[in-house]
């Protein structure tokens, strides 16, 4: 059973997560050398089942960006860049996104976008995160969202998912971003926030 959690732990959620997305975009600036101005129109917490759907078709192929997260608490960072988002940014840095280059290319955005969210996360919090190594992988949605964040269910209950619009010097792009901590490691987040014993909507 997903537990509940209140409209003001929510929101809470929902302030960390553009927090995280505005340092993230000042990050890929000086990796890109040009000016990003970042757009989260959307961003949920909802239960990962929710959020697997609201990612978006699962027969649609993406590049996404895997990046376990340890620490004080336990947590994967997926980001999914659609097929000509990841042409857009892998063009900007002069690589074939369909190359091995390309590829390690989009993995370095994603590690960056990641830390740079999980960093900001760490400095509200006080919560120390160890980033590793990011993985990369292109195939359908529901074969990525499946082999990546199906495993965590049985120990997560909630997922931060933002939807994310990049206007980049001279061109923009998309991407969708899910923070999905484990259960503990949600409630540890808003007990850092002042906002554990709040009660359930």
């Amino acid at each position: 059973m997903t537990k509940q959690y209140s409209e003001l732990q929510l929101d809470a959620l929902r302030e960390l997560a553009n927090i995280g997305s505005g340092t993230a975009a000042t990050a890929l600036a000086s990796m890109l050398g040009r000016t990003v101005d970042v757009n989260v129109p959307n961003v949920h917490a909802m239960s990962l089942a929710d959020a697997v759907d609201a990612a978006g078709p699962p027969e649609q192929y993406v590049t996404g960006v895997i990046l376990p997260v340890e620490g004080d608490i336990e947590a994967i960072v997926l980001m999914i860049f659609s097929l000509d988002g990841a042409d857009t940014l892998c063009r900007l840095l002069g690589v074939d996104p369909a190359t091995e280059i390309g590829r390690s290319a989009l993995g370095e955005i994603g590690n960056i976008l990641g830390t740079s969210y999980i960093g900001a996360l760490g400095m509200m919090t006080g919560l120390a995160f160890d980033p590793c190594p990011p993985e990369t992988a292109t195939d359908m949605l529901a074969a990525i969202v499946a082999s990546v964040l199906v495993p965590t269910a049985g120990t997560s209950d909630i997922a931060l998912l933002l939807d994310t619009d990049l206007a980049i010097e001279g061109a923009e792009c998309s991407f969708s971003f899910m923070f999905v901590p484990t259960a503990d490691g949600t409630d540890e987040v808003l007990l850092r926030l002042g906002l554990g014993d709040v009660g359930p909507a």
